[in-house]
């Protein structure tokens, strides 16, 4: 009978300790889990950092000051797009836009305080949660030559335009004076900050293309 007992219990203990430690590193897996899903781009407190201060600047109604705060936040985001956008294209698209947002509202000729304070509470809210429902609408496309991502993100004038300079130095646009015009428009829109139209320039110049 001990002997019966005995084989019972060494059965039934591995089990028990395998459950409760199974148990035990549910929480564990399932918190990694969900940071890696809420985080896919890796912290962003450092962004975070600078929006506040920008709020701040904002609030005590230091316009100047805030512009010069957030152009730090355009550096390092720019800096960082190399690393960050391959991590998770629409993530990166819906801090990115946010953040243009942010940009164009602090650089207007007369700053709108509320206006600028809501592009920067969204950003604020994006960046912690990058990951949420983008513009819909798929693929945007301008003669032929997507202008957006799939979440309809407009992409990075810079990029558009570095697409324009290699078709160019490589002789496959047949109109070279119109696409150069182009391309000069396009130039002029992408240091406004301005991606959209930018965009639209750099893919009619990049449409040209024998």
């Amino acid at each position: 009978m001990k002997q019966i007992l005995l084989a019972v219990l060494l059965i039934a203990l591995p089990t028990s300790v395998f459950t409760v430690v199974e148990i035990w590193m549910l929480p564990v897996q399932h918190s990694e889990m969900t940071s890696h899903k809420a985080d896919p781009l890796g912290d962003l407190s450092g962004y975070e950092s600078i929006v506040s201060d920008t709020r701040s600047l904002v609030d005590a109604g230091k316009l100047t000051e805030a512009e010069l705060r957030v152009t730090d936040f355009e550096t390092k985001w720019d800096k960082a797009e190399s690393t960050l956008r391959p991590k998770a294209p629409s993530a990166w698209g819906n801090v990115d836009t946010a953040a243009d947002h942010v940009f164009a509202a602090l650089r207007e000729k007369a700053p709108d305080t509320s206006k600028v304070d809501n592009v920067l509470a969204v950003l604020s809210t994006t960046l912690a949660d990058p990951v949420q429902s983008g513009s819909a609408g798929g693929v945007r496309r301008v003669a032929g030559v997507a202008v957006t991502d799939a979440n309809g993100h407009a992409i990075p004038c810079e990029t558009m335009l570095q697409d324009v300079r290699r078709a160019l130095s490589s002789g496959s646009i047949s109109e070279r004076d119109k696409a150069m015009t182009l391309q000069s428009k396009a130039i002029e829109r992408c240091n406004a900050d301005d991606d959209t139209h930018s965009d639209q320039f750099s893919a009619q110049a990049l449409a040209l293309a024998k």
